[in-house]
């Protein structure tokens, strides 16, 4: 029996410490037990409902196993086993009759967070697509305007320990369930609830994080913004902001003072649908009640308005004087503790000019059409399943069945993506590869090591992008680097400026398997030094003022613009929120027995008072519906949802779920900033189904 130690891998800010115990007298090895680190500081020896079964995932039945062409219709599910070797030849002709008609721009990767990691995601979304020339992908379906309001304001995504919200007097989440999507900090919320501190779960639903809480408030979606400026009126109204705090960090706090007249209680009432006098209280308690944390996730921000709704979040603890102090200030990420150095991992410098940029949100769009000079021509996906996550989803299957799209995806099962390709390529579990996690809700490194050799013929991201380079007839060696050789070389490269990263190396990783990248008394800000171009809080900022972006926050409703359908009056619209399932991460493990059969059948949230005028009754099939398409789910009729609110769970497989998912219904609408995408600005319709 052998431990191997690694990290989880998935698009969680926990990147829990893993270890697998393997029988290496079975031939290749057989992973016998998976279970969590004990000596990892943050898993502290558990994992969630999602990963614990992990070995479900790496020895499923239907895992792919060898490379497979189409040769039935796209969609037709008819394939043929085909060698590496051959289904590598036919990538490289296919891409070269494309290179040489459109340029190497008509491929378009598309890949996101189905795999996090220095090697596996981070460098293979650079070097070889950067090399080949092909566009580059504008990667902001999850965090993009959060994280540019954050950069703008503050100058660095940085965040407290789990641990330090023991500190807390007043913990405020606000759009995030971290029960759900960051499970290792509620037990020190939890510790921090026994110590005293009050909890306030601000969402337009009733999650299993706001069960927990002493108060939930349920704003209507969408709002946050105008709430977060109505509170900063009543501070400053009643004399409870540090001004002294304001004058010496912060640049544009005589201009936001101005404009925080205009959201008294009664418009913020208005706008949010909340009641006067609970704003108030909010904002008292706020003032009041110190240390005060604001705990923040990426749902709250894929609004129309989500860039503006950040930023008038992040003028609270800076009215209040909040940034700096244990147990206070923002909690979002803390990815920007260190920043891998950008030539070592992408070698852009050593490549051709960037490609033209396409929005992953517009990938529908984009391959219909919008996207022409040239056309997208080829799409290779990889860490991600845009048939079922991917925003107006049904446009992006129309997109895909184009007889003249050559479409390539690497992937660990036929997902509703794979069943649209041309060539299939069987990819690798964590347990199967090598990789380097910062992660970014924590900031301690975790080298994965590799448990088992792949399985069958599969192979890892990495490796695919190597055999591609060498299809291509690339020779710079860093395409044919080993894993290991790629995280020294970054590792040596970021250390130069980054003086934490200088004691560690690729030797010191592999035995203690964990490093912390700071020091343990660290406090975001405390020495008041802020890395925006002033050094301060920029409340004002004048980098978006320079791109045409309003540098003030301030509130704009968020609206749905599609194409008015006559039997979809206004009147009976309901706003359409697609939080994360409790099992599965975005539609990772969406087709795990054990994970489905705990998560339950796809269902729709709808108020009692909704339900009755619409004559729905609880468990009743419904169809969801508005000018971009539809879907069937089961009627869950709760007050868990405010009135004039749904809610479903994203991530349904839809070949799983009767052909489609939600995101039949969601828009590919950019948001206000950062080409954010506005999965949560959704009118839709909600019907019994006939019969």
């Amino acid at each position: 029996m052998m431990k191997v130690y690694g990290a989880c891998p998935h698009d969680c800010p926990d990147t829990c410490g893993i270890v697998t115990v393997v029988d290496t007298e079975v031939e290749n090895g057989r992973c016998l037990d998976f279970y969590a680190d004990p000596d990892h500081p943050v898993t502290q020896g558990w994992l969630c409902a999602k990963v614990r079964p992990y070995l479900e995932r790496v020895y499923h039945p239907e895992r792919l196993e060898y490379p497979l062409r189409r040769v039935g219709a796209k969609g037709s599910g008819q394939w043929q086993r085909i060698s590496w070797d051959d289904a590598l030849a036919e990538i490289g002709r296919n891409w070269r009759e494309i290179i040489a008609e459109h340029g190497p721009a008509a491929i378009l990767p598309y890949s996101y967070s189905g795999t996090l990691g220095l090697v596996q995601m981070e460098v293979v979304n650079g070097r070889f697509w950067n090399r080949l020339g092909a566009s580059q992908l504008e990667r902001s379906i999850c965090g993009a305007a959060a994280e540019f309001a954050v950069n703008t304001t503050l100058g660095v995504r940085r965040s407290p320990r789990y641990e330090d919200v023991t500190h807390s007097q007043l913990v405020i989440v606000w759009g995030h369930n971290p029960v759900s999507t960051a499970p290792h900090f509620m037990p020190h919320l939890k510790k921090a609830q026994r110590n005293g501190a009050q909890l306030v779960v601000i969402d337009p639903r009733r999650t299993r994080t706001a069960k927990g809480a002493d108060w939930h408030l349920a704003p209507k979606p969408a709002t946050d913004g105008a709430l977060a400026l109505g509170i900063a009126h009543i501070i400053v109204n009643d004399g409870l902001h540090d001004e002294a705090w304001l004058t010496e960090n912060t640049v544009g706090w005589p201009e936001l003072a101005a404009r925080l007249a205009d959201y008294p209680p009664a418009r913020v009432a208005q706008i949010t649908g909340l009641s006067a006098g609970d704003i108030v209280k909010l904002a008292r308690l706020y003032a009041t009640v110190r240390p005060s944390l604001i705990k923040i996730a990426d749902g709250l921000q894929r609004h129309r308005n989500g860039g503006q709704t950040i930023r008038a979040i992040l003028t609270l603890p800076a009215i209040t004087g909040q940034y700096g102090t244990l147990g206070a200030g923002l909690f979002y990420s803390a990815s920007g503790i260190v920043s891998w150095d950008d030539e070592a991992v992408g070698k852009q410098a050593q490549s051709p000019p960037p490609a033209r940029m396409v929005n992953m949100n517009r990938l529908g769009a984009a391959l219909l059409g919008e996207v022409d000079d040239p056309p997208i021509q080829s799409l290779f996906v990889y860490g991600s399943n845009p048939a079922a996550v991917a925003p107006n989803a049904g446009q992006v299957v129309a997109g895909m069945k184009r007889d003249d799209l050559f479409t390539v995806v690497h992937e660990l099962f036929m997902t509703d993506t794979a069943d649209l390709a041309d060539i299939v390529l069987p990819a690798t579990s964590q347990l199967e590869q090598v990789d380097l996690h910062k992660p970014y809700g924590h900031t301690n490194l975790i080298y994965n090591a590799q448990a088992i050799p792949p399985l069958a013929e599969c192979k890892s991201n990495w490796d695919v992008m190597r055999l591609l380079a060498k299809e291509m007839g690339f020779a710079e060696p860093w395409l044919h680097q080993e894993a290991d050789e790629v995280i020294a070389e970054v590792l040596a490269a970021t250390a130069v400026t980054h003086p934490a990263l200088q004691a560690i190396t690729l030797e010191r990783l592999k035995t203690e398997h964990s490093i912390a990248l700071q020091a343990e008394s660290t406090v975001p800000f405390a020495d008041g030094v802020f890395p925006t171009p002033s050094g301060k809080v920029e409340l004002f900022s004048q980098t978006m003022a320079d791109m045409g972006l309003e540098p003030l926050p301030r509130f704009v409703a968020a609206v749905d613009e599609q194409p008015p359908v006559a039997q979809f009056p206004p009147v009976l619209a309901l706003n359409l929120i697609s939080s994360a399932a409790h099992h599965f991460v975005t539609s990772t493990f969406a087709n795990q027995p054990s994970l489905l059969k705990r998560e339950g059948e796809p269902f729709v949230e709808i108020h009692p008072e909704d339900a009755a005028l619409r004559g729905i009754g609880d468990g009743e099939r419904v169809i969801v519906e508005n000018g971009r398409g539809w879907c069937e789910l089961k009627a869950v009729v709760t007050d868990a949802v405010r009135p004039g609110v749904a809610a479903s769970s994203k991530g349904r497989w839809r070949k799983l779920n009767g052909g489609r998912n939600i995101n039949w219904t969601t828009s590919a609408a950019l948001g206000d900033m950062a080409g954010q995408s506005t999965f949560h600005t959704n009118n839709v319709w909600i019907r019994k189904k006939k019969g």
